[in-house]
């Protein structure tokens, strides 16, 4: 066939339209965009990659485009490349897609979801007026910047910027400003706060108050490695601290080396993983009635 008679790529492919029309605008101003299904959901992994077999790629918990030819891994599939948004691998994506998605992180902004009326007259009261942008049951307030990701950072009010997705529902209306220290405030978690050290509430076993099958050095030992078992527990921290006064207390409860300024130490341990005065003394007491004392 000579070259004069040979079918054009463009003319073959499908002209866009609806959804993928918009994005393909969207992806012209270096907005990276995503199709969405019915219910503002992304679409499913791709069969490789169905209930997250090939182990998360890219590991979701870092930011970076995914490498799968389909429409795959939510926020991570969103592009700006046209080839990839026409391919035939995106083809039935869009062509059950309901809205476009984008990926604010991957434009620079940061979209502080307002999801009704008291939210955002919070915002209102406490934000700069930046782009808004009407939706559903709110608004979408947009600001120049990037940062973590974060939903309900307060009733109504989620953040969306690096590694999320927003729908796009229109340009909005105002001109966007810096993202400001209040919003980056409302994903910083505050400190935890450390109880202040506990008398114990619960009693010493009755003895003499000394060691007679070890040095003074052996129970010294014991009680830090009581405490480090303590505040290093990744969780059920109820369990850990009861096991720990039993071992405790099984190995110094009946000789009567355990002073109240011992057992204040494990309380204090406890408590600043978050358990009560009551939660200490209900462990320390149900430890000395397992073992009889």
């Amino acid at each position: 066939m000579p070259p004069s008679s040979q079918p054009r790529r463009d003319i073959l492919r499908p002209q866009p339209t609806g959804p993928l029309l918009t994005a393909l605008a969207l992806a012209a101003r270096g907005t990276p965009v995503l199709p969405l299904r019915v219910g503002k959901a992304p679409f499913n992994n791709c069969p490789t990659c169905a209930k997250n077999a090939c182990g998360g790629r890219p590991n979701m918990k870092q930011p970076g485009p995914c490498v799968c030819p389909y429409p795959c891994h939510a926020w991570a599939a969103a592009t700006t490349n046209p080839d990839t948004l026409l391919s035939t691998a995106w083809a039935d994506a869009w062509r059950r897609a309901a809205a476009v998605a984008y990926h604010p992180g991957g434009a620079r902004l940061t979209v502080v979801d307002l999801d009704n009326a008291d939210a955002i007259a919070w915002a209102h009261q406490h934000l700069p007026r930046t782009r808004t942008v009407p939706t559903t049951r709110g608004q979408h307030w947009i600001y120049l910047g990037t940062m973590p990701s974060v939903n309900g950072v307060r009733p109504g009010v989620d953040v969306k910027s690096r590694m999320a997705y927003a729908r796009w529902i229109g340009p909005g209306t105002g001109r966007p400003v810096a993202l400001p220290d209040a919003v980056r405030a409302l994903t910083v978690k505050p400190a935890p706060i450390r109880p202040a050290p506990v008398t114990a509430a619960a009693p010493a076993p009755d003895g003499d108050g000394a060691c007679p099958h070890r040095t003074p050095a052996y129970l010294a030992r014991g009680l830090t490695m009581a405490e480090q078992r303590i505040s290093e527990a990744p969780s059920g921290v109820h369990a850990t601290v009861y096991r720990t006064f039993l071992a405790v207390l099984s190995t110094h409860g009946r000789c009567g080396c355990l002073t109240d300024a011992h057992i204040t130490r494990l309380f204090t341990a406890a408590q600043a993983k978050g358990e009560t005065l009551r939660h200490c003394t209900d462990a320390w007491n149900n430890a000395r009635s397992k073992l009889g004392l």
